[in-house]
C-alpha cells in the first residue's frame, strides 16, 4: 500500500518534470527534454496505475481512502490540510488524466519538433499535468480549487505559447479572462459551502449535510454559483466564447487541455459535489437546461465552419453539454462515462486533425483539402474511428456513453416536460453532430484535392504520431464496452463501479432509485439489444451521415445553393450568431472605454499622476528660486553669513530675554 499511502508522488513526477525542463532544458538537447518529460508522466501513470491496484483491495469501509499530509491553513474555525483522496470517481479521473495525458506528451515530440521553445512547451504540458492531478486528488475544496486555477494558467501559457502570434496571445488572454468570470462564483461558492457547512474538507461536508439540514434555497444557491465556475471552466453557455478562439494553440494542447481533461473540470466537480447538488432541484434543472441547450446550439455553429480545428472546438463545447444534462438529470455515471469516451474520440480526432494539418504543410481549411484518404491512410482510418465513436454508431464507445445519458434523460422526462424539451434537444443535437463530423470526413478525405499537389506534397505523420492515434482509436472502439452487458440485459460495470460514489450520501430516495436500477440491471432488466440499436439516438445518427454523404459526395454543388438560399440565416450561422461581436459591443468595448477614458485619462492621469506631477512642479519651481541664491560670488556669500549670523544672535537674546522676564 506504498502509493496508496504517498499520493503525493503522482502530482510530484510531472512537477518535477515541469522544473526541470523549465530551468534546464534550454541548454539540452530535445531528446533529453523528451525523456525528462515523458519520463515524468510516463512515471506519474505507472505510480497511479499501481495506486489503483491498491485502491482495489481496499474493503468497502476505507473507502474512500484519504491521505493528510500537513495542516496547510489554521485561522479560527478554518482548518484546511493539504489532503489527497481516492475512491471510484478519482480511479476513472486518475486513469484518463494521466494515459490520454502520455499519449498526447508521445505525439507532440512528433507535432512540435520543429518549433521553437521546445523545451517550454514541454515544462508546460507537465505543469498542466500537476495542476489536473492536484484537481483530480484533492480531499477538499481548496486543494482542488488550487488545481483549478492552476489548470486556467496553463492553459492561458499553452494557448498563447505562439505569443508573438497576436491573435494566439489574444486566444489566450481571452480564455484567462473568461474564465475569471465562472471561477468568481465559484470562490463565492467555496466561501458560502464553508459558512453553511462549517468545512471545505468533502467528506465532513457531506456529513454535515445531514447534521446541519440547510435549507433547499440555500443549497441551490451554493449549487448555482458553484456551477457558474463550471460554466466558464467547461465552456458553456455563455462562457463558451473562449474555446473555439484557444484553437490558436498548437494542436496537441487543443487535444490535452481542450478536449481531454481541463474542460471536464467542471463536470468532474459537479460529480465530485453531488450531495449537494441532488439536495438542490432548481440548480439540477438548471445544469440540465445549460447543457441540453448548449449541446444543441454549438453544434448547429459546427455546420458551417471550414476550420477543422474549429470544427472540433464547437463539437467539444456540444459534448460537454450532454455531460451537464447528465448530471442534471441525475445520471452522473453516465456523465462521468461520456467524460471518458470523450477522452478518447475527442482526443484522437484532435490529433487526427494535427496529423492533417502536418500533411498538409500547416492548412486548416477543409476547403482546400480533399483527397487525402489514399495519401495519409492511418490518419484517415484513426480519425474515421473516432468520427464514427462520436456520432454514436453501435459498437463504438460513443454510441455507450451517449446512448445512456439520453436514455437517463428520456427516463427523466416521464411526467416532466421541460426534461422531454431537453431530450429533442439532445436528439437534435446528436443528428448534427453525425451531420456536421462525416461532413468533416468527406470534406478532408474524399473527392478530389483542391490544393496545389506541386506545393504541398502530403505525406503520412512519423511514428511518434501515428501510433498515439493507434491506442486511442482502439480505445474509441472498445472504451465502452464496459456498458455493452446491460444491452443483453446484465450488468452495466462502469456505472455499478461509481455506484458508491453516487449513493453514499444521496438523498434517501434517489439513493434507493440508484440501488433497485443496478439490481434491475443485474437481473435482466435495463435495456434490450434491440431497442438500443433501432433508439432514436442511432436512427439520426444514420440520418446525419446519409445527410452530408447525399450533399458532400452524391451532390458536392448542392450545399452552396442551400446556403444561397438560406441567405441571412446561413450568414448568421456561419458567423456564429455574432455573439462575439455582441460580447464586444455590449461589454468589451464599454469596459476599454471606461478603463481608457475614465481610469486612465481622468483618474489615472488626472488625478494620480496629476497630484504627483503637481508636488514635482513645485519643488521644481521651489528648487529654481532657491538656486538663484547660488550666485558663485565669495563676497555675496559672506555677507549672507554675516546676516545668518546677526539674525541668529538677535533671536537668541530674543529667547533670553523673555526667560529672564
Amino acid at each position: 500500500m506504498f502509493l496508496l499511502q504517498h499520493l503525493w508522488i503522482i502530482l510530484a513526477l510531472p512537477l518535477a518534470g515541469a522544473a526541470i525542463n523549465g530551468l534546464l532544458g534550454k541548454n539540452w538537447s530535445k531528446s533529453i527534454v523528451n525523456s525528462v518529460a515523458i519520463g515524468s508522466v510516463a512515471l506519474s501513470f505507472l505510480a497511479a496505475a499501481e495506486t489503483v491496484r491498491e485502491f482495489l483491495q481496499l474493503p468497502a469501509d476505507q473507502i474512500p481512502y484519504v491521505g493528510t499530509y500537513f495542516s496547510w491553513i489554521s485561522s479560527g474555525s478554518f482548518q484546511v490540510d493539504f489532503a489527497l483522496q481516492v475512491d471510484q470517481l478519482t480511479v476513472v479521473m486518475l486513469m484518463v488524466v494521466t494515459f490520454v495525458g502520455m499519449l498526447i506528451h508521445i505525439y507532440s515530440t512528433g507535432y512540435m519538433a520543429h518549433e521553437g521553445g521546445y523545451y517550454r512547451f514541454f515544462s508546460y504540458l507537465n505543469l498542466f499535468m500537476f495542476f489536473m492531478l492536484t484537481l483530480v486528488l484533492g480531499a477538499n475544496l481548496i486543494v482542488m480549487f488550487v488545481g483549478w486555477e492552476g489548470v486556467g494558467l496553463c492553459s492561458y501559457l499553452l494557448i498563447g505559447f505562439w505569443f508573438l502570434k497576436k491573435s494566439a496571445a489574444d486566444a489566450g488572454k481571452k480564455a484567462f479572462i473568461t474564465t475569471r468570470i465562472g471561477d468568481f462564483g465559484f470562490t463565492v461558492g467555496i466561501l458560502m459551502v464553508f459558512y453553511t457547512l462549517k468545512s471545505v474538507d468533502f467528506q465532513t461536508i457531506f456529513k454535515n449535510l445531514g447534521i446541519l439540514q440547510p435549507s433547499e434555497a440555500v443549497l441551490t444557491t451554493i449549487c448555482i454559483l458553484l456551477f457558474t465556475g463550471a460554466i466558464g471552466k467547461s465552456a458553456q453557455l455563455p462562457l463558451y466564447v473562449w474555446l473555439p478562439d484557444a484553437m490558436e494553440g498548437p494542436t496537441p494542447v487543443s487535444a490535452l487541455i481542450h478536449a481531454a481533461t481541463m474542460v471536464t473540470a467542471g463536470v468532474y466537480m459537479v460529480a465530485r459535489l453531488n450531495p449537494l447538488f441532488s439536495r438542490a432541484p432548481g440548480a439540477m434543472l438548471l445544469v440540465a437546461i445549460v447543457g441540453a441547450v448548449t449541446a444543441f446550439y454549438s453544434a448547429t455553429i459546427g455546420i458551417c465552419q471550414t476550420d477543422i480545428k474549429k470544427v472540433l472546438a464547437y463539437s467539444t463545447v456540444s459534448q460537454l453539454g450532454y455531460m451537464f444534462l447528465a448530471c442534471g438529470v441525475g445520471a452522473y455515471a453516465a456523465g462521468i462515462f461520456h467524460l471518458m469516451t470523450h477522452a478518447f474520440f475527442k482526443g484522437l480526432l484532435f490529433l487526427a486533425a494535427g496529423s492533417v494539418i502536418h500533411a498538409m504543410g500547416g492548412e486548416q481549411d477543409m476547403l482546400k483539402m480533399g483527397g487525402l484518404r489514399k495519401k495519409i491512410p492511418v490518419t484517415y482510418w484513426t480519425m474515421l474511428i473516432a468520427t464514427l465513436a462520436i456520432a454514436g454508431i453501435p459498437g463504438f464507445a460513443g454510441f455507450f456513453s451517449k446512448d445512456a445519458i439520453l436514455e437517463a434523460a428520456k427516463s427523466a422526462s416521464e411526467g416532466n416536460p421541460t426534461i422531454f424539451v431537453l431530450w429533442l434537444l439532445g436528439i437534435f443535437g446528436a443528428a448534427i453532430t453525425s451531420f456536421y463530423m462525416f461532413r468533416l470526413i468527406f470534406l478532408t478525405f474524399f473527392g478530389k484535392p483542391r490544393y496545389d499537389e506541386h506545393k504541398v506534397h502530403v505525406h503520412e505523420s512519423p511514428a511518434s504520431m501515428t501510433v498515439p492515434l493507434g491506442i486511442l482509436a482502439f480505445l474509441s472502439i472498445f472504451g465502452g464496452w464496459f456498458a455493452a452487458p446491460k444491452l443483453l440485459g446484465g450488468m452495466d460495470h462502469f456505472t455499478n463501479f461509481l455506484q458508491p460514489v453516487f449513493t453514499a450520501y444521496a438523498p434517501a430516495a434517489t439513493s434507493t432509485a440508484m440501488a433497485g436500477s443496478a439490481s434491475a440491471e443485474a437481473t435482466g432488466g435495463g435495456m434490450e439489444l434491440l431497442h438500443a440499436l433501432l433508439g432514436w439516438p442511432v436512427i439520426v445518427a444514420v440520418l446525419g451521415f446519409a445527410l452530408a454523404w447525399w450533399l458532400y459526395i452524391q451532390s458536392p454543388e448542392t450545399p452552396k445553393k442551400i446556403a444561397k438560399s438560406l441567405g441571412g440565416l446561413y450568414t448568421l450561422v456561419f458567423n456564429k450568431y455574432y455573439v462575439d461581436e455582441i460580447y464586444g459591443f455590449l461589454i468589451v468595448r464599454p469596459l476599454l472605454w471606461i478603463s481608457t477614458n475614465v481610469l486612465w485619462h481622468t483618474i489615472d492621469e488626472g488625478i494620480i499622476d496629476g497630484t504627483l506631477h503637481g508636488v514635482a512642479r513645485a519643488a521644481r519651481e521651489s528648487g529654481g528660486q532657491l538656486r538663484g541664491l547660488q550666485s558663485g560670488n565669495a563676497r555675496s556669500y559672506a555677507a549672507w553669513v554675516v546676516i545668518g549670523a546677526v539674525g541668529f544672535t538677535v533671536l537668541l537674546f530674543v529667547l533670553w530675554t523673555r526667560v529672564v522676564q
